[in-house]
């Protein structure tokens, strides 16, 4: 089989940018420079839930919870070194929920994108989307009990976060698209590997 050929089971992931042996890598790429983004700029609010659609789209299970893992290692290395968020156990216990919620959507994600009928992919894209926020969300609130913030579960603020969300998801499957479109990783490149 050809390098550039996507693999029999990749076509139920929709986002292709760049060939299958270079997805882990770009996926890598994207969401932890996104992270890096979105960390500055949103501080703890990032998008986790729009990181897991995109990489639960570009690659199969292993592979983008390894990617997400990636983006929430970044998450915390810019929030305790550059934001210098306080190292006491409260804070630390919820980087570690945060990631746990980031890769839970992960797999809810890849989950209903499997179960989900092919085609129309910006339908099933905003359906992974909502399922993943839900479920990202819903791991947070469990731990409130033990750890605090219920305050920050107002309506407000989770339609805040969900529709920042959104917005990074759209920027992130336009990124992929452009991507795809440009081929920078195309035939040339793929065959001299």
């Amino acid at each position: 089989m050809p390098a550039d050929m996507p693999s029999p089971h990749a076509d139920c992931f929709r986002l292709h940018p760049v060939a299958p042996r270079l997805a882990p890598m770009f996926g890598f790429a994207l969401l932890t420079a996104s992270c890096l983004l979105a960390s500055i700029a949103l501080a703890c609010a990032t998008p986790f839930a729009a990181f897991a659609v995109v990489a639960a789209a570009m690659l199969p299970l292993r592979p983008a919870l390894l990617v997400v893992t990636g983006a929430w290692l970044v998450n915390q290395g810019i929030g305790f070194g550059a934001l210098h968020y306080p190292a006491d156990g409260s804070t630390i216990a919820w980087g570690f929920v945060i990631g746990a919620a980031a890769l839970l959507a992960t797999a809810v994600s890849s989950a209903v994108l499997r179960v989900l009928p092919q085609g129309r992919t910006p339908l099933r894209l905003a359906i992974a989307f909502v399922a993943a926020f839900a479920a990202y969300e819903l791991a947070l609130f469990a731990a409130t009990p033990l750890l605090g913030g219920e305050g920050a579960f107002t309506a407000a603020i989770v339609t805040r976060i969900g529709l920042t969300s959104a917005v990074w998801l759209a920027g992130l499957v336009a990124a992929c698209e452009i991507v795809r479109l440009v081929r920078p990783f195309g035939r040339k490149g793929a065959m001299s590997a």
